[in-house]
Formats: C-alpha cells, structure tokens, sequence
C-alpha cells in the first residue's frame, strides 16, 4: 500500500476526524485512485468492525473511526464516480414508533455509509407506515433497517415488520432488525431476513444480503 493510502487507512482505524481531510486530498493530490482511497477506507472500517466485535474498542472508538470516515468521503465525493459512494445500494434505516433511541441507530447508519451503501435515515419514533411511504418514494431500496432499544418497543417493531411483509414490493427488498431488547429468535418470530447485533455485524451482514461482501 502506497504511503497515502496507508496514511488514509491508519487514520480511519485511530479515527483522527481533523486530519483525514488533509491527508485524503494529499493522496488525491499524488495520483491516487479516488474509488481506491474510497474501497482503503471501507477495509479500514472492516478492521475497525472486527476489532470491535473482539471486544478489542468499544462503541466510542467506533464511532470516532466512522466519523473519521465520513469526513474522508466528504473529501473524496466530487471525485467519485457518481453513485461509488453509494455502490452498494439504498438502505432505509429508522428506530420504530415509541422509541427516542437513537445512539445504536446512528452507528448503524454510519458503519453502513461507511460499506458503500446510501442512506435514509428516518429518525427516531417512526410510523410503520414511513418505512413503506418511504420506499415507494425510494424504489430501488434494497434493506430496511428496523430498530427497537426498549422492550416495550418491540410490538411496535412485530407491526412494522408486518406491515412490511404483506407489503406488495416485499420480495424486492431485505427486512434487518436490530437492537438491545432483539434476539434471533425474535427476528425469525416476526418474520425479519437478517438480525444482527452490533452496528460491525450489521454492515458485513448487509453487504452479504445485496451481494457485495
């Protein structure tokens, strides 16, 4: 790896927000590939991701590496070829009805912008319907990322997902559900494709869903 590539890559897994807008132009500058700094980015989020998985960081160090991400991709977006940052494809993310958490869902949507894919963010306290609205408006959605932080929030999530599933465009897109209160058993109960549960987990498991892993 060249010396700004690996410039690039180290920053992202320290998550130095301030100075991965230097260094991204610098590489820019010296020739380098913009979708390959853009794929050195994504492997650095990987590494940040499995770290984390092994208990070896935490959620704020995380957190830190995808803004430090995110800042890089700002750099880098005029370069891109229109729709690189967004290669993987249009997920729709939001925290169900009832629920104000918003912490795990914000991570989720940055380790997701952070594997190549574009972004909805919906918000916390969304109506089941909004994820459907949303998708007719977004048609070329491929996941729906549905989260639940609280117990008393999961029947809202059970309703969204049912809604979603006798939806018409169901067999188009990928149901993920996530979050504290979620288990395995549960997503299968409510009829969800995928549950992860952390936000590394949730990328990987996304990219293997739409074929990009």
């Amino acid at each position: 790896m060249a010396d700004e590539k690996k410039q690039v890559y180290d920053l992202v897994v320290r998550g130095k927000a301030k100075l991965i807008s230097g260094a991204v132009q610098a590489a820019l500058d010296a020739g380098e590939d913009p979708n390959e700094l853009l794929n050195t980015m994504i492997s650095a989020m990987d590494e940040v991701g499995e770290k984390f998985k092994n208990g070896e960081i935490f959620v704020p160090e995380m957190l830190v590496a995808a803004r430090a991400m995110k800042k890089g991709v700002e750099v880098l977006k005029p370069h891109l070829a229109s729709g690189t940052a967004g290669a993987a494809g249009k997920v729709i993310i939001g925290t169900v009805a009832g629920d104000l958490h918003d912490i795990g869902k914000n991570l989720v949507a940055m380790m997701l912008e952070s594997a190549g894919f574009e972004v909805i963010d919906l918000g916390v306290d969304v109506p089941k319907e909004k994820f459907v609205e949303t998708y007719e408006a977004n048609p070329d959605t491929k996941i729906i990322c549905c989260s639940a932080l609280l117990t008393t929030t999961m029947p809202s999530l059970k309703d969204t997902v049912a809604l979603l599933n006798e939806s018409p465009f169901r067999s188009k897109i990928k149901v993920m559900v996530g979050g504290a209160p979620i288990t395995q058993e549960f997503a299968d109960e409510i009829g969800a494709d995928a549950y992860t549960e952390d936000a590394a987990s949730c990328a990987q498991r996304a990219k293997e869903l739409v074929g990009v892993a």
